[in-house]
């Protein structure tokens, strides 16, 4: 029954996200009805809403109907750290209503989003700008819970120019510059993407040291010595996969000491619980991809002119995936 029952919970959560409940009770318990007064909704509807949650550990149930904080929904309060963002992006009906056609990607083995929606999930995004923006700060949200860890885990110095590739609004790009500051950096995504981010890089002091470019990683990527891309290569099969990777090797400058790095899950054997493996079915469903293990990465640089050099586990459940050209 709760597997049954999981999208009932995930639109109860983001209801919750979309009337701000976390952030109004980020100061201490409050009564529903205060709650609902401000946030303009039905008492008696939100009071029902927020028992559901409580009964899942995402809030307290206190006397007098009313809630308060746990752990889980204090990382939903929106600031530094915040998952408000990728919890809004999965618990999207845009998201949801694609899980609901699975079936269709189990009988044909293709993404049912564009089945669902009429058209590919990043031309979507291009035609929608509200709901690309409640993506991108999904993107964000989930990068800034891992830079940490990443960061902490993985040696970035002696590269020269890190292109972040499809890199979003710049969250991990400008986290590790801030930590390298004789490194440069340049933000590479779709130009609809990066013009949001300009004034994110000049709010963080990078504009002499960063800048932002709109194209297409299928056909080029700026020169560089090194290379990064968080939860993208996730996103394609393994022959759009190696057509990125492709494209990165030939714009390479160092061809001896550059290196690729992708900040992906990486399956473990066996029937281990792993958030991957979760993952991995949004990536069927939207846009097509895939999840691997450490010998499926292994082959997909290989095919497209690289070798696999170490993968560093981070406290996270993305790791650092390092590759150089073979």
């Amino acid at each position: 029954m709760q597997l049954a029952t999981g999208h009932i919970m995930s639109s109860a959560l983001r209801c919750v996200l979309v009337y701000g409940i976390p952030d109004r009770l980020a100061n201490g318990p409050r009564a529903v009805a205060d709650l609902a007064r401000e946030a303009e909704v039905n008492e008696d509807a939100l009071y029902r809403v927020l028992r559901a949650l409580s009964s899942v550990g995402l809030f307290t149930e206190l006397p007098d109907r009313a809630f308060e904080l746990t752990l889980p929904s204090r990382m939903l309060v929106n600031g530094p750290g915040s998952l408000f963002g990728i919890a809004r992006w999965i618990s999207d009906p845009v998201v949801i209503n694609s899980h609901a056609a699975l079936e269709h990607s189990v009988k044909t083995g293709k993404p049912a989003f564009p089945h669902v929606h009429g058209m590919e999930v990043f031309d979507f995004f291009a035609a929608n700008p509200a709901v690309s923006a409640i993506f991108n700060e999904g993107m964000t949200s989930f990068s800034a819970a891992v830079v940490q860890a990443v960061l902490g885990a993985y040696d970035f110095n002696g590269i020269d120019t890190l292109v972040d590739v499809a890199g979003g609004h710049g969250m991990l790009l400008t986290s590790i510059l801030q930590k390298y500051p004789g490194m440069k950096g340049v933000l590479f995504d779709l130009q609809h993407v990066v013009d949001g981010a300009v004034s994110k890089i000049e709010g963080q002091g990078l504009a002499g040291r960063c800048r932002a470019e709109g194209g297409d990683f299928f056909t080029a990527v700026p020169a560089a010595d090194a290379y990064i891309m968080k939860h993208i290569i996730h996103d394609w099969d393994d022959d759009r996969a190696v057509a990125i990777l492709q494209t990165i090797a030939r714009n390479m400058t160092d061809r001896v000491n550059g290196r690729v790095l992708l900040v992906e899950s990486v399956i473990p054997a066996g029937p281990t619980p792993d958030l991957g493996k979760v993952i991995d079915l949004e990536m069927l469903v939207s846009p097509g991809g895939r999840e691997r293990t450490a010998d499926e990465f292994a082959a997909l640089f290989a095919r497209a002119g690289f070798r696999l050099t170490q993968i560093v586990p981070t406290g996270s459940p993305l790791s650092v995936l390092e590759a150089r050209l073979a």
